[in-house]
């Protein structure tokens, strides 16, 4: 019932910069949080920022101070601001979207590299 699509992913090399963007679509009403993840290779998934319907945001230790996320309502769009980027950072990077149920998008690849 809810479709995301993220994008803004691609190479960088250390200490740069990206944007990632998260489209939602179909049943949004009643989402009341969405967020981050990642996956490296060989490693579980795991959180990387929250926001919430009232606001709010959370972020995990190993970000804290370079990523930040936003949303435009107007656009239904969730945005990912990385800065400081280091090569522990290369990962897919999945949108969720907390609705009753959880909604994954198809994730997108963020390499940092020399």
């Amino acid at each position: 019932q809810v479709q995301l699509v993220e994008s803004g992913g691609g190479l960088v090399q250390p200490g740069g910069s990206l944007r990632l963007s998260c489209a939602a679509s179909g049943s949004i009403f009643g989402v009341y949080a969405m967020g981050w993840y990642r996956q490296a290779p060989g490693k579980q998934r795991e959180f990387v920022a929250q926001i919430w319907s009232g606001g709010s945001t959370n972020y995990a230790d190993s970000v804290k101070g370079r990523f930040t996320i936003s949303r435009d309502n107007a656009k239904n769009t969730v945005y990912l601001q990385m800065n400081s980027l280091k090569p522990e950072d290369t990962a897919v990077y999945y949108c969720n979207a907390a609705r009753l149920q959880q909604y994954w998008g198809q994730g997108t690849q963020v390499t940092v590299s020399s």
